[in-house]
C-alpha cells in the first residue's frame, strides 16, 4: 500500500513544471547575493548590537560607530575605483589614492582604538575586530554583487 502511495506521489512531481530562474552571463547566483547581503548584515548587526550592549562611554561607542561607517564606505568606495580602473573607466589618480588611504586609515584607526581600550576585555576586542572585517569583506562583495548584475542586466 505503501508503495502505491510513493508511485502515485512520484507520478504528481513528475508533471509538475520546473521553474528555471534564468541568469544573466556575468550575474552573480542568488545564493552568493544572499549569502553576501547575510553577512553584510550579520557584520554590521553583532558590531552594533555589541556596541550597544557595551559598558562603553557614550564617547567611545560612537569612535566605533564612525569607524565602522568610514571603513564601509571607504572598503565600498575602493572597490568601485578599482572596477572602474580596470574597466577602462577613467580613475583620477587622487581619487583612486584617497580611497586606498581611506580604508588603510579605517583599519588602522580600529587597530589603535582596540588596542588602547583598556575597558574592552581581549575576547570582545576579538569580536569588534572580526565584526568589523566581516563587514568590509561583505560590503565590497554586495557592490560587486550589485554592479555585476547592473552590468549583466544592461547587455541584454
Amino acid at each position: 500500500m505503501s508503495h502505491d502511495h510513493d508511485a502515485l506521489l512520484d507520478r504528481d512531481r513528475k508533471k509538475e513544471p520546473k521553474v528555471e530562474l534564468e541568469r544573466k552571463e556575468g550575474e552573480p547566483t542568488l545564493a552568493f547575493i544572499g549569502a553576501s547581503w547575510a553577512a553584510l548584515l550579520i557584520g554590521v548587526l553583532a558590531f552594533l548590537i555589541g556596541l550597544f550592549n557595551s559598558t562603553m562611554e557614550l564617547n567611545e561607542q560612537g569612535y566605533y560607530f564612525a569607524i565602522l561607517i568610514f571603513g564601509l564606505y571607504a572598503a565600498v568606495s575602493l572597490q568601485k575605483a578599482v572596477r572602474d580602473k580596470d574597466e577602462g573607466i577613467p580613475v583620477t589618480s587622487i581619487y583612486f589614492g584617497i580611497s586606498w588611504l581611506a580604508l588603510i586609515i579605517s583599519i588602522f584607526l580600529m587597530g589603535i582604538g582596540l588596542y588602547n581600550a583598556g575597558s574592552i576585555i581581549l575576547s570582545e576586542k576579538g569580536f569588534y575586530g572580526m565584526a568589523f572585517v566581516l563587514s568590509l569583506f561583505a560590503a565590497v562583495t554586495v557592490q560587486k554583487n550589485i554592479r555585476d548584475s547592473q552590468r549583466a542586466r544592461e547587455r541584454d
